[in-house]
């Protein structure tokens, strides 16, 4: 166990991945600690950071305490899940587990993200006017390659060094996945990329001195996006992995945030890809009617969208586990299921 900064992180170097749990504020300025579990790629000659193909960010949702089921335990573990981005999307990604900073009781509450959200971390609505989604990722991005630079500084002999290229990538791309109650941050986000200008590749270099969070550096800019217009630029795919909530809004049902995304794309925005995987225990949920109704909505205005874009926004849904009957268990489960093709 290492301690810096006030802050625990199990680390372990692999030949060419670094895995951690790291625990940390959004900025300087934050007493809120977000637990992280990063697995980063990092150069199997020199032991150093590397630029990943793509970044991989996973919000998890409530807590399952006690369940006494091991599966539930085994998937509520955020480095395996960490791992298994991986395992799905290649080695040559940077996968981010983020858990939420403050909880009631079992109840994620990512008010940082999110300001409508009410005590039990359910959204009134989903604002855009202020970014608070996108600004909040970056800024905990940013953090935690902070945070991992130091531990990895730690175990390699010699000043820091990164694998990097000597200008930034044109397309940085980014991987959304937001699990159960995480799903509500795919929705604020989606609601924040509707309204977010097309950059062009001079643009997005130029956008990556936004965030004030330190100095930028060129190790930064390759590895995470940092900035909110290059990080919602950035993003490629979304995966909604059997959202839920005790409330409506559980997916967005805006059809005016769709077409603005829809214009985006008609402006020339890179392609983007909507994947949406669930289980009978949200999808068949009677008690819970809303949750289906607002999924088979929201992928109605997407395919609605994706009519006349030139295969520019591509719709997918999936069921895992069809024919058994719901349960908890088979929540937790569809984590190490997914089909991210």
């Amino acid at each position: 166990m290492l301690m810096y900064n006030n802050r625990f992180c199990f680390r372990y170097l692999n030949m060419d991945r670094w895995n951690g749990i790291l625990r940390v504020p959004l900025s300087t300025n934050s007493n809120s600690l977000y637990k992280v579990a990063a697995s980063l790629c990092v150069s199997r000659f020199t032991g150093r950071l590397a630029v990943p193909s793509a970044n991989a960010i996973f919000f998890s949702g409530d807590r399952v305490e006690g369940s006494g089921n091991p599966v539930i335990e085994r998937l509520s573990d955020l480095q395996r899940i960490a791992d298994i981005l991986v395992s799905n999307f290649g080695n040559s990604v940077n996968a981010w587990v983020v858990e939420a900073a403050t909880f009631n009781g079992p109840f994620a509450v990512f008010k940082d993200f999110i300001p409508t959200v009410n005590e039990y971390g359910e959204p009134k609505l989903y604002d855009a006017s202020e970014c608070s989604a996108s600004l909040s990722t970056v800024l905990l991005l940013k953090s935690c390659l902070k945070e991992a630079k130091s531990a990895i500084a730690g175990e390699v002999k010699g000043p820091f060094q990164s694998n990097l290229s000597s200008s930034p990538p044109f397309r940085m791309r980014t991987i959304l996945l937001g699990f159960s109650k995480g799903g509500t941050i795919l929705n604020q986000l989606i609601a924040e990329l509707s309204y977010s200008e097309v950059l062009s590749k001079q643009d997005l270099i130029e956008a990556s001195t936004e965030i004030g969070n330190g100095n930028i550096t060129a190790w930064e800019d390759q590895i995470i996006p940092t900035s909110k217009d290059s990080f919602l630029n950035s993003i490629s795919e979304i995966h909604y992995v059997d959202v839920g909530l005790n409330s409506t809004g559980a997916y967005l049902n805006d059809r005016d945030a769709i077409q603005r995304i829809y214009e985006r794309l008609k402006q020339g925005a890179s392609g983007i890809r909507f994947l949406f995987h669930g289980t009978p225990r949200q999808w068949h949920d009677e008690r819970r009617i809303w949750i289906h109704k607002e999924k088979d909505e929201l992928i109605r205005l997407l395919k609605e969208a994706a009519r006349d874009n030139l295969g520019r926004l591509a719709v997918h849904e999936r069921l895992y586990f069809a024919g058994i009957p719901p349960n908890l268990q088979m929540h937790f489960e569809i984590i190490e299921h997914l089909d991210v093709s």
